[in-house]
């Protein structure tokens, strides 16, 4: 928000302590210069009007609270937006689909979302790619792979959970489709309560490729702890991305990563959390890894040459 008069502050109000939290907010925006007009999402029915509203105005960013009531409101703003959870849309809107998928939408095209509590920063998490941007630190460590024996994705779940306990700025996300029934955490049993016993662990089925990318840029580092792989593609486009990998030391990662060179290869969980520690005290081994990491994926897995590779071995069958 802008020092400037026009500042938009929007808030639902269905539970009491909603309006205290709104005018908190207002307060502590004004006490450093900041305009705010404050108003009650319960008094607008679509995006349109207070896209009307944000113009007659001339308002120039503008908070939400409460992702759903307050958010979809939002959504298509041409004016920067932030969200603060409210409850009712972490503990039950989450729960309708199309109230999930708004939600979700809002917080795509949100420059930050407020919590106030660590558990429903987690519930968010569980669900949608929301990653702190200002939370300096954060360390996210990102799993990407088919929920499947081979990817082995709980190895590691214990040893992070104990990890964020410990230290509640470490966290671990989970991405991939449940491709196997043992690891189909809606429908079966034995994954049911994967969140809820596993403090600091987040599970999210697929995305879009454009969000994948976008948290693999803002993560920590990119994990990999598969029982065999052949080349993971996960490994090296960290790699291109300037994301240092942390990989289980089996012979496929082996092959392409060189230890405490191009990436870092454990053989336990224990040996894991002392390597990313490691990592996260060392700010120069970890731009060594980077850097040694792109020049390897430019000079041995280049999209250009691999293409030109194809092209000429098609030739042969002609």
């Amino acid at each position: 928000m802008r020092r400037g008069p026009g500042a938009l502050l929007s808030a639902a109000s269905c539970s009491p302590h909603w309006p205290g939290a709104a005018n908190r907010s207002q307060d502590h925006l004004e006490a450093v210069g900041h305009i705010c007009s404050l108003k009650d999402a319960f008094g607008y029915e679509n995006p349109s009007e207070i896209a009307n509203l944000i113009s007659a105005e001339k308002f120039e960013a503008a908070l939400a609270i409460h992702l759903y009531k307050g958010g979809r409101l939002l959504q298509g703003s041409r004016i920067p937006f932030g969200i603060i959870f409210g409850g009712t849309d972490i503990n039950e809107d989450i729960k309708h689909e199309e109230k999930h998928r708004v939600m979700g939408a809002v917080l795509e095209e949100a420059r930050f979302a407020v919590a106030f509590t660590e558990k429903m920063k987690e519930l968010a998490a569980a669900e949608w790619v929301w990653i702190p941007q200002d939370t300096e630190n954060l360390h996210l460590f990102l799993l990407i792979c088919g929920l499947r024996r081979v990817k082995d994705p709980l190895y590691l779940v214990d040893v992070f959970s104990e990890w964020h306990r410990r230290e509640p700025h470490i966290h671990l996300l989970i991405i991939g489709p449940a491709v196997s029934c043992f690891f189909c955490f809606r429908n079966c049993p034995n994954y049911a309560p994967f969140t809820s016993r596993a403090p600091g662990v987040h599970l999210l089925q697929e995305i879009p490729q454009d969000d994948l990318h976008a948290a693999v840029k803002r993560c920590f580092a990119v994990v990999n702890s598969s029982i065999s792989e052949g080349m993971s593609a996960a490994i090296l486009e960290a790699m291109d991305l300037d994301v240092p990998v942390l990989a289980r030391n089996i012979p496929g990662n082996a092959a392409i990563i060189q230890h405490k060179d191009t990436g870092l290869l454990y053989t336990d969980p224990q040996e894991f959390v002392q390597l990313s520690k490691s990592l996260m005290n060392d700010p120069t081994l970890e731009r060594e890894i980077v850097t040694k990491a792109k020049a390897y994926v430019k000079k041995h897995h280049s999209w250009d040459c691999e293409r030109e590779a194809y092209q000429n071995l098609v030739l042969r069958l002609q």
